[in-house]
């Protein structure tokens, strides 16, 4: 009697790299990686011998030399006798900070516009069309530049707030709007850690306290939504929330002692408090009204996209249009939106480097600029710059990415 049995398995041979599918994608794989490692070699030596011959090399050492230079608006100390590196981080620190705030707005424009641009009132309807047509259809150079130039021109200056009968006023006595930027009181602290007003490690425990809160909230949050699940019935969680965002908050900058300085003129400018410079308003705005047109787009796409079954579900539960569009139709609109909305977050970290038009210091204004221009050393500065680019993208795209994969649905 015989019995069915597997075939016994062959040696390897060679020939199974190409001929096996069990390994033939991975040769091609590892066939690609060496070719690749192997042109990149090339290119480096080629130009490692180009500049030898030229009398170059490649030190990024010109970046401990002092920089000469001084930087209109800085969020950390900063002077002409800094290090080309202080100066460079001066740069990246603007650079972020202007992408950050342009983010937000841009999102805030871009969903407003797109829900909008579905509206049942005609007039509003158009309005926001016509916001999207222009705003995605002008670069956002020329933008940048209006809406500097309007600035500069419209605003008043410093000295018209002089005087016993002054030109302008400041608002509250707190904010002045000029020419030169806005001015705003500036938070310090009399006491807390180091000894010193203002010491990073206040502002350290500040943001911890925050990024608590907000961990806080995430888990009651979770845990309501897991007894509404088994029961039926949600507890309230607003004022428990509430409480868990300003109640440390409060308590920490009462310990700290937090004050405020306020902005005041004297001579031919104010001083004390904080300044935000013309040329950051520029780009701030012109990068938020412009990404939010093509945010707003993206937003209808996938309020279109959701089934308008879902809609009408949700009507003949009694809901208002209000709080389907909250609690229907945007949480399930943002699997189609996301996706869309990473390239546009990741175009303003990159359209930031057109600051350089209006005179804002951001990386490329100081790194790809000023520092390139005094020492030389394009190559160090442009390899330095890539590397920022990249790596900024890069870490935007993966936390997006993850945002992403939990708003996906869960398969069961």
């Amino acid at each position: 009697m015989s019995t069915l049995s597997d075939p016994p398995k062959g040696s390897f041979q060679l020939s199974m790299l190409l001929n096996d599918t069990r390994y033939r994608s991975l040769t091609l794989q590892v066939i690609a990686a060496i070719a690749l490692a192997l042109a990149l070699a090339y290119l480096y030596s080629n130009l490692a011998a180009n500049l030898r011959a030229a009398g170059l090399n490649i030190s990024f050492a010109f970046l401990g030399s002092p920089a000469g230079y001084d930087i209109n608006q800085t969020l950390i100390e900063y002077d002409s006798q800094s290090s080309n590196m202080r100066a460079a981080f001066v740069g990246i620190i603007n650079t972020l900070l202007v992408a950050f705030l342009a983010c937000i707005t841009a999102t805030i424009f871009g969903v407003i516009a797109g829900v909008l641009r579905l509206s049942n009132n005609w007039l509003v309807r158009k309005l926001m069309a016509v916001y999207v047509e222009i705003f995605r259809n002008i670069p956002v150079l020329i933008w940048i530049i209006i809406i500097f130039t309007i600035m500069t021109a419209v605003m008043p200056s410093p000295r018209d707030f002089r005087g016993d009968d002054p030109a302008s006023s400041m608002l509250m006595d707190m904010f002045a709007f000029t020419n030169r930027g806005v001015y705003v009181p500036g938070p310090y602290f009399t006491r807390g850690f180091g000894g010193a007003e203002g010491s990073g490690l206040n502002w350290l425990l500040v943001i911890a306290t925050l990024v608590g809160s907000f961990i806080a909230t995430r888990f009651f949050t979770k845990r309501a939504n897991a007894i509404q699940e088994a029961t039926g019935v949600r507890p309230s969680t607003l004022w428990s929330n509430l409480a868990i965002w300003f109640v440390p908050i409060i308590a920490v900058c009462f310990i700290l002692g937090l004050s405020w300085e306020m902005p005041a003129l004297k001579g031919f400018n104010f001083s004390g408090g904080i300044k935000i410079g013309g040329p950051l308003i520029a780009l701030w705005f012109a990068l938020s009204i412009y990404t939010g047109a093509f945010i707003a787009e993206n937003v209808r796409a996938g309020i279109q996209a959701v089934s308008k079954g879902q809609t009408e579900a949700a009507a003949a539960l009694g809901l208002r249009s209000g709080r389907i569009m909250n609690l229907v139709v945007l949480p399930q609109a943002l699997r189609v939106i996301i996706p869309p909305l990473i390239s546009q977050y990741l175009n303003i970290t990159k359209n930031s480097s057109l600051a350089i038009a209006v005179g804002y210091a951001d990386i490329t204004a100081t790194l790809g600029g000023i520092t390139l221009n005094q020492t030389g050393r394009a190559i160090e500065c442009v390899l330095l710059l890539m590397a920022f680019y990249l790596v900024i993208s890069l870490t935007i795209s993966t936390v997006m990415n993850v945002y992403n994969n939990s708003m996906k649905l869960k398969e069961r």
